[in-house]
């Protein structure tokens, strides 16, 4: 690493680097680009993670990596790539991307991701077929890959034969009895609405999903998992976009369980402010999602087609990650990731009632890019993950989509939280 690299590294104050890529690739693809950055806990108690790698975004090399820590997370295994090794640099047929990982009772690691086959509805990247993998061996080894079967739903492409627009951005949560719910963004085929409702790929139709894992802790082979798909057509979740009423702009939920039980979902979407809904029934039926505030009566927090995750810290208090401004930043607008920083959190707290389900504190500076370019990005999209560290919470994120890092949520930094 020279010495720009170094100062680069350290730009957004990390307490963990978990990987820092050389150019010199994984087993033969390119590793300059890293997001979709999830580290989790394996059945023993150690940290590991999966990310989707490639050389930019987007490009036909994408494809799945697994990398090993003890349970302090100080030191890395090199990652190794787990899934989409040989993909057709022409079509992208066989690239995989978005990787998801999930660990049943007995310790048995899946990781779940979208396969491109070759045929394009949205995007290369986004349509896809699901697939899997699994291990028993804490990632030693790895299953044969199979095909899960993924509910189709009325906005996917009516040819069964073109595979849906999907991506599951977060760890599916473990909530009420113990499977697990994940949320999906679902892009709606263009085969419903020939162009998007205004110009650019930032207003493309899409709606949310929310899918329950059935047997997944009865260890069976991948194409045996059991998913039910709890939001089918009509009732995905939607956000209008500005001027069109009968269009839908919602994206990436991330979901936390309420110490009532209820499930709180927030999400991205193009108005320039994040959205939220909940569900009372374990996921089986979700309001309508609404604006994000500060709470009831309050003004709306502002955030632009970005990640805005959304992390439970202890029984009562949850994290919010955002940027702090609207759909304009500077110069930029929505269809600039230049405007995807800088990065501000907000401690929300669990407000019972029939109204919005947390109260959050006013924004409180995190850290920025600085808007420096690294691999041609200088944003902090936080496609980013939370575990618990030696006692301390963690957020574990890609800085520009190149380093992945982690950062400790100080104590004395929640302290400085001040409430509407």
């Amino acid at each position: 690493m020279n010495g720009n690299d170094k100062a680069e590294l350290f730009r957004t104050h990390p307490d963990y680097v978990i990987y820092v890529p050389d150019g010199r690739g994984t087993g033969g693809l390119p590793d300059v680009a890293n997001e979709h950055f999830l580290v989790f806990r394996r059945g023993d108690g150690t940290l590991a993670a999966v990310w989707t790698q490639s050389g930019f975004e987007g490009e036909c090399n994408q494809h799945i990596v697994f990398a090993s820590s003890d349970s302090r997370g100080r030191v890395w295994s090199p990652p190794r790539i787990i899934a989409g090794g040989s993909p057709d640099p022409a079509t992208g047929r066989g690239m995989c991307s978005w990787g998801f990982p999930l660990v049943s009772r007995s310790g048995r690691i899946y990781v779940l991701y979208s396969k491109h086959m070759g045929i394009n509805d949205i995007f290369t990247h986004t349509t896809g077929l699901l697939h899997g993998i699994f291990s028993d061996d804490g990632g030693e080894s790895w299953s044969a890959e199979e095909a899960v079967t993924l509910p189709r739903t009325i906005w996917d492409h009516p040819d069964p034969a073109v595979p849906p627009n999907c991506i599951v951005w977060q760890k599916p949560l473990r909530f009420g009895d113990g499977r697990y719910l994940a949320g999906v963004t679902r892009w709606v085929s263009p085969s419903r609405y020939p162009a998007p409702a205004e110009d650019g790929w930032y207003n493309d139709d899409s709606v949310v999903d929310f899918l329950r894992f059935e047997n997944l802790d009865a260890d069976p082979d991948c194409g045996d998992l059991e998913i039910t798909l709890l939001t089918p057509d009509e009732q995905s979740l939607r956000f209008p976009i500005a001027g069109h009423p009968e269009r839908s702009l919602v994206q990436e939920p991330s979901i936390v369980e309420l110490p009532d039980g209820r499930l709180f979902a927030v999400m991205r979407s193009v108005s320039g402010h994040p959205v939220c809904a909940q569900s009372r029934d374990g996921g089986e039926h979700w309001s309508r999602p609404e604006i994000l505030t500060y709470g009831d009566g309050l003004p709306p927090l502002a955030h632009p087609l970005s990640p805005c995750p959304c992390y439970r810290l202890n029984e009562t208090e949850y994290l919010l990650f955002f940027h702090n401004h609207g759909a304009d930043f500077g110069p930029w607008r929505n269809h600039d990731g230049r405007g995807r920083r800088p990065i501000y959190l907000s401690l929300g707290r669990f407000a019972p009632g029939d109204g919005q389900p947390l109260r959050f504190s006013a924004p409180i500076s995190l850290m920025d890019s600085d808007n420096v370019e690294l691999n041609r990005r200088s944003d902090l999209a936080l496609y980013s993950s939370f575990e618990e560290v030696d006692g301390r919470p963690v957020l574990f994120y890609p800085d520009r989509k190149h380093f992945l890092v982690g950062r400790i949520i100080d104590p004395e930094l929640l302290d400085r939280a001040v409430f509407p």
